[in-house]
């Protein structure tokens, strides 16, 4: 009775379900941690001279990733091919956790963030995004006399 009602992985479909709401309700990430979820994953967090973002984007020429920053809003987009190949896509999918397509994450910045001093990198499937802060914000000692 249990097979009847309901037919393939129950579970799978409940985490797929899941998977699905979180991303329909997702507002994206800023620096005060909202949101949750999403390609590529993301990790932000800052010091007191820069904000650092860390995107994990496995297998994307380097090439292909647009980094851009605008009005204190850093974007991070690209595209990541279908790995399927020609004869695989006519076969049911019952598991496919990896994703394909175009992807867009956008992350609000503080507003103390120096536009003009950004730098990207990417290694071994991790791309690595610096964006220094101003210099007049930079905590300073004062001497009292």
């Amino acid at each position: 009775m249990y097979r009847s009602m309901f037919p393939g992985d129950v579970f799978g479909e409940m985490d797929r379900l899941q998977r699905d709401i979180e991303q329909a309700f997702d507002l994206g990430p800023s620096i005060r941690g909202l949101g949750r979820g999403g390609f590529p994953a993301l990790n932000v967090g800052s010091t007191p001279h820069s904000v650092e973002m860390v995107a994990f984007v496995p297998g994307l020429d380097p090439a292909s990733i647009e980094v851009q920053l605008e009005q204190g809003v850093l974007t991070i987009a690209g595209e990541r091919a279908d790995d399927l190949s020609s004869a695989q896509q006519h076969a049911t999918v019952h598991i496919n956790e990896r994703f394909a397509g175009r992807f867009k994450r956008v992350v609000s910045l503080p507003e103390d963030i120096d536009p003009e001093s950004v730098a990207a990198h990417y290694r071994d499937g991790v791309l690595h995004v610096s964006v220094a802060r101003r210099e007049a914000s930079q905590p300073r000692r004062i001497s009292v006399h």
